[in-house]
């Protein structure tokens, strides 16, 4: 006698959407139970039932979580990062990450243009200046005007790409660097020079051993004088103590971060009082079509995971 295999569930990280109707749609669809796990701990104790995982930036996926899958038939992470994913456990035991590349890469570009262009014209300073109670002084007489502007970009994927292009469009000079990709829409440049000779320097690459700390107290320090950094890419890119001495010190200009290592950003942390700065909670994603489109294909690619279809944007370690 054969017995059927109890049904697993669909596990949901801990998350900060509105609702999970779609997710919970798809789970009735195929008569599994959906479980929205409340913080690491209650996530984790659900491994073993868990049939999907979906992961969001508020939990990991760590060898501890990995080796308590029992019949796990993907992981999807909503978005497109991945470094809160062990994927070589996850190669390990034989379970797919799957990723959700393309939903909001206008939007975060946009973000970077708009973190950028307002720091290389300096308004930061003209904001603290007016309500300090002071007025121009020299604000802006560091600043080059655009068609001199030197821009240089981290990673030509699909966002990196993007900016360059903006950049270029409205008239700056525009070089960049890719250890992997080609490009021919702008100039390419050596790490090297794109980290020493740009006036706006913008991060588009992910976390990893290689590219953590990419901007360390040593990087600032040959960037060039009065320069700024945007980063919308993952907070682990910079070194954020030697990031806000160089800001105090006046030799980095400004900075413009959407992501940090630490989420959200301790009370204490030594960027919140460092000057010349814009700062968003990650949001940069954001649009009033973006989430939608990040649930859906998180949830199509759940759905092809349960029917045994392949998957999209398989991520392997």
């Amino acid at each position: 006698m054969t017995v059927a295999k109890e049904a697993g569930i669909i596990l949901i990280a801990p998350h900060r959407f509105p609702n999970l109707n779609r997710e919970r749609a798809l789970a009735e669809s195929f008569g599994r139970e959906m479980v929205a796990a409340e913080d690491q701990a209650s996530f984790r104790s659900r491994m073993a039932e868990a049939e999907v995982v979906m992961v969001t930036p508020y939990a990991k996926m760590t060898a501890d979580e990995f080796g308590l899958l029992r019949r796990c038939k993907a992981v999807v992470r909503y978005g497109v990062g991945y470094d809160n994913i062990d994927i070589a456990a996850a190669s390990r035991v034989g379970v797919p990450v799957t990723i959700v590349p393309d939903t909001a890469s206008e939007e975060v570009a946009s973000h970077a243009l708009a973190m950028g262009l307002s720091l290389a014209r300096r308004i930061p300073q003209g904001q603290s200046a007016i309500r300090s109670g002071e007025w121009a002084g020299v604000i802006g007489l560091d600043a080059p005007k655009l068609s001199r502007l030197q821009v240089g970009v981290v990673g030509m994927g699909r966002i990196g790409r993007l900016v360059a292009k903006w950049w270029a469009a409205i008239g700056a000079k525009v070089h960049a660097f890719d250890p992997l990709a080609t490009f021919s829409e702008v100039p390419m440049a050596t790490l090297k020079q794109v980290l020493e000779e740009s006036d706006v320097l913008s991060l588009h690459v992910p976390l990893s051993e290689e590219t953590h700390h990419l901007i360390s107290a040593e990087v600032l320090r040959r960037m060039r004088r009065n320069s700024v950094i945007v980063n919308v890419s993952r907070g682990g890119l910079i070194d954020e103590e030697a990031l806000a001495s160089a800001l105090r010190s006046g030799h980095i200009a400004g900075a413009g971060l959407d992501t940090f290592a630490q989420e959200p950003l301790p009370a204490a942390h030594p960027l919140r009082d460092a000057p010349n700065t814009v700062f968003t909670p990650h949001v940069a994603w954001r649009s009033n079509t973006s989430l939608d489109a990040l649930q859906e294909q998180a949830v199509e690619r759940a759905r092809r995971a349960l029917t045994g279809e392949a998957l999209p944007d398989l991520v392997t370690g």
